[in-house]
């Protein structure tokens, strides 16, 4: 009996003991939890009852030499889909979404992937709401399938930039949708429309988004980055720091208001060594023409003042997207107006004698007392190579290198440049910045081709160098290709002494304090010091480069000078004419320039104008184009003339291939005529390198058949509450209860749009 009783309390104390230690498990589990890691629970709670949103960075201004804005940024408004959120709410409101299957690579094996359909969503769930208040418009319904697919994280444009009554009906009604929200973002402006379009160049999405600083958001928005030219170039300077924005969620899920907000700090300013005045005195002068191209420099330091070129764009266009046809219409235009002429390559013809002139008086060649005599042309082997007053029945006689420039004498640089010789042509003209990138980084520059026997042995291996070659080269013809760019470098060289600089195009990048931008060392990130390129006196002689300096000037001032409708009456200019043929797209057309430089004296400005499509000569098509540029930009610095800067509208001709036989303006102009005017050889014709936009603009595609939208019609399919009634739980079942239907999510009250 004792036995019994003592096996019955001993199970008693172990069942117990037991218990007790089941409590005290359970309250050391509790303890763990609530109170050793307690923190870290809290922060979850905390984390799961707050979403995040990525407000981009707002970008830089860009600005002119002297502070005018030239791009800046203004606030859009657009409607965006959260598209995670609307699959929600659409799952709330409706019962089961719809859903669609495709077929997806995963691991590299194919396999039938199914989805939401979120284009049925959004037709029946959300335009019919929207289609109510007039607001709906038509989209691309693939786009958003891939959009969905894709980038999950960031909000679907649907709207961008809309106008102000779209604006006011979204403000005065509650769409009262999930995943519908207005956001206000900061997007570029274009100051003066086309002003300096080919060199600004516009923004656009990012090619690819950054998944791993996605995840770090509820949702994302991404920065703009620059697609082409200076917005390119500069893109890290001008880029800001993006902000946050904290949005509180309520039990639910819903978002219901904002928590906080570190705002995005704006980017750096970037100031051009741009003139905006010179700038707009250049593109007006180019619009007399359809397609060329023209460069303003300062030979002092080689700061670029002016570049334009025609037909132009207007970058606003781009902005936030550019529409399918619109870019379409760009792409298929004949004038090409995306092509930047400035730094497209083409046969300089004659004013590339300055290259050849300046390769004679180098070194031991010492040219500068030879004289060679013009019968009309030179032979070459089998070809007898013209002088271009061959065909007006008269020659230029026996002369030396000066009146050789004056006149443009093909014969005498035919026979000057071989006894130069090739290599001394070609080493003067690398020095010079012929066939050598610029340095700027502009989207498509060309480098042309600073031809020789080593060029010929790579890029024509089954032909050999000949005198007819280095003939051809020497007038600027043959394989020789140049742009505006390159040579107003060459010029400024000659109008300054002796100093080839490297064209400069930003001038200082300033944080939002006015204190310059610094790279990683500490150092001015973009210093305002002059690069040279090279110093010709090294191998030149002052007294044998002014000789070159002297003919330039024969060309405008004196009597029988192929430049004379440049002169200018208060101004003594120095100049050169030039005029090639060259084939663009498979069309063979005549290429006129005027390179010139003013006062001569202690010169100022450079300016180089390259006209495309010219039926006549240099002197009469592109030299009153330069000479505009220049009297203008003269006439500014003594207060003489206001050169107003306003927005511009493309300029375009109605036929841009129409030829061009000369140019006048119809106010009174500084021109005082001249008639000897050289013609292109018509036997040597070189396919121009046109400048080739390597962009890829945010194209916004035309709606499809999914996506278009049937004005408040009865057509449209409307998504209906789900009828099959949600099951009941334990509770409801035994005390009868029915479940009420849950209320559609009250709309968020805070707005995930950025603000500028």
């Amino acid at each position: 009996m004792s036995k019994r009783r003592l096996s019955s309390r001993l199970r008693i104390q172990f069942l117990g003991l037991f218990m007790l230690l089941g409590v005290g498990s359970l309250g050391l589990r509790l303890w763990w939890i609530q109170v050793a890691h307690g923190p870290e629970w809290t922060a979850q709670i905390r984390g799961s009852s707050q979403a995040t949103v990525r407000i981009p960075s707002v970008r830089g201004e860009i600005k002119d030499r002297n502070g005018v804005t030239l791009v800046q940024n203004r606030a859009s408004y657009e409607v965006d889909f959260y598209l995670p959120d609307m699959v929600r709410g659409y799952r709330e409101r409706f019962g089961s979404p719809p859903t669609s299957e495709y077929r997806a690579t995963i691991n590299g094996m194919p396999k039938d992937v199914k989805e939401p359909d979120i284009i049925k969503i959004v037709n029946n769930g959300i335009v019919p709401r929207l289609n109510d208040l007039d607001l709906a418009r038509d989209y691309n319904a693939g786009k958003l399938q891939k959009h969905y697919r894709n980038d999950t994280e960031v909000p679907y444009s649907y709207v961008k930039d809309i106008d102000f009554p779209t604006l006011a009906k979204f403000s005065e009604h509650d769409v009262g949708l999930p995943g519908v929200e207005l956001a206000i973002k900061p997007v570029r402006s274009y100051v003066y429309g086309a002003l300096a379009a080919h060199l600004l160049g516009y923004v656009g999405v990012p090619d690819d988004i950054d998944k791993e600083d996605a995840k770090k958001f509820t949702f994302y928005q991404g920065d703009l980055e620059g697609k082409s030219n200076v917005e390119k170039i500069m893109d890290e300077y001008l880029r800001g720091k993006p902000g946050v924005r904290y949005l509180r969620r309520n039990a639910k899920g819903t978002i219901d208001g904002i928590l906080r907000e570190d705002p995005p700090e704006q980017g750096a300013n970037v100031y051009l060594t741009i003139d905006a005045r010179i700038q707009a005195i250049a593109e007006e002068a180019l619009r007399a023409v359809s397609r060329a191209g023209a460069v303003v420099v300062d030979p002092n330091n080689g700061n670029v003042l002016a570049m334009s070129s025609v037909p132009s764009l207007d970058p606003n266009t781009f902005i936030p997207s550019i529409k399918a046809k619109d870019w379409k219409a760009l792409q298929k235009d004949e004038g090409d107006p995306l092509v930047n002429r400035a730094i497209s390559c083409l046969p300089p013809g004659s004013t590339f004698k300055l290259i050849t002139s300046l390769a004679g008086l180098r070194g031991t060649k010492n040219l500068a007392g030879a004289k060679y005599s013009c019968g009309g042309g030179v032979s070459y082997g089998d070809h007898f190579f013209r002088c271009w007053v061959a065909e007006k029945h008269y020659t230029h006689g026996t002369i030396g290198l000066a009146d050789a420039i004056k006149v443009s004498c093909d014969s005498f640089f035919y026979q000057y440049g071989n006894a130069a010789g090739i290599q001394s042509i070609d080493a003067v003209g690398k020095m010079l910045g012929i066939g050598e990138e610029s340095g700027l980084q502009l989207s498509g520059e060309q480098t042309g081709n600073m031809p020789g026997p080593e060029w010929m042995q790579i890029h024509h291996p089954q032909e050999r160098w000949s005198q007819a070659q280095t003939a051809n080269v020497s007038i600027g013809q043959g394989y020789t290709l140049v742009s505006p760019l390159q040579l107003a470098m060459a010029y400024a060289t000659i109008a300054n002494g002796g100093v080839c600089y490297y064209p400069r195009l930003v001038d200082r990048v300033l944080n939002q304090d006015g204190s310059p931008v610094l790279d990683e060392h500490g150092n001015v990130a973009v210093p305002q010091t002059p690069r040279v390129r090279t110093d010709l006196r090294q191998e030149i002689s002052p007294d044998k480069i002014d000789l070159v300096r002297k003919g330039l000037w024969k060309v405008v001032n004196e009597d029988g000078g192929t430049g004379g409708r440049a002169r200018l009456k208060e101004v003594v200019v120095a100049g050169k004419t030039g005029t090639a043929q060259a084939t663009d797209r498979g069309h063979e057309e005549n290429v006129a320039w005027f390179a010139c430089f003013a006062p001569f004296d202690h010169p100022k400005y450079v300016v180089v104008v390259m006209v495309q499509g010219a039926s006549g000569h240099g002197g009469e098509v592109a030299g009153p184009i330069a000479t505009r540029i220049l009297e203008r930009a003269l006439a500014q610095d003594e207060g003489k003339f206001d050169m107003q800067v306003a927005w511009l509208t493309p300029a375009h001709k109605a036929n841009p291939l129409q030829l061009i036989k000369a140019v006048a303006y119809n106010d009174k102009g500084g021109n005082l005529g001249g008639e000897d005017e050289e013609t292109a050889d018509q036997s040597q014709t070189t396919p121009a390198q046109m400048a080739s936009s390597d962009a890829s603009p945010d194209v916004e595609p035309e709606a499809d058949s999914q996506g278009k939208v049937r004005r408040k019609g009865p057509a449209v399919a409307r998504a209906v509450p789900a009828a099959t009634p949600p099951a009941r739980n334990f509770f409801q079942r035994i005390f009868g209860v029915h479940p009420r239907q849950a209320p559609a999510p009250p709309p968020p009250k805070g707005r995930r749009g950025t603000s500028q």
